[in-house]
């Protein structure tokens, strides 16, 4: 979603498989929940748009991404975030 800091990428977190998750600043983080490889590791900086993990599949045996915004350590509605298309 935007530039940031691995702080995570693993799947030691039960329910979210292999996850990365991101430190945007000091108030946000993205996590990207599912994935079948993570292509980064923590500590690596990324940038808006940079591949950092390729989609899996879940136990209902079909892909899926599950992706969460964090502001101040609570979950946060995306849509107001993100950038227009």
């Amino acid at each position: 979603a935007a530039a940031g800091e691995v702080v995570y990428s693993g799947s030691a977190l039960k329910g979210y498989g292999k996850l990365v998750i991101i430190q945007h600043n000091r108030d946000f983080l993205s996590a990207y929940g599912h994935n079948a490889a993570l292509l980064v590791k923590e500590g690596d900086t990324v940038r808006s748009g940079q591949k950092i993990a390729t989609m899996g599949e879940t136990a209902a045996q079909k892909p899926r991404l599950h992706f969460e915004i964090r502001q101040s350590g609570d979950p946060v509605d995306p849509l107001g975030l993100l950038p227009r298309r």
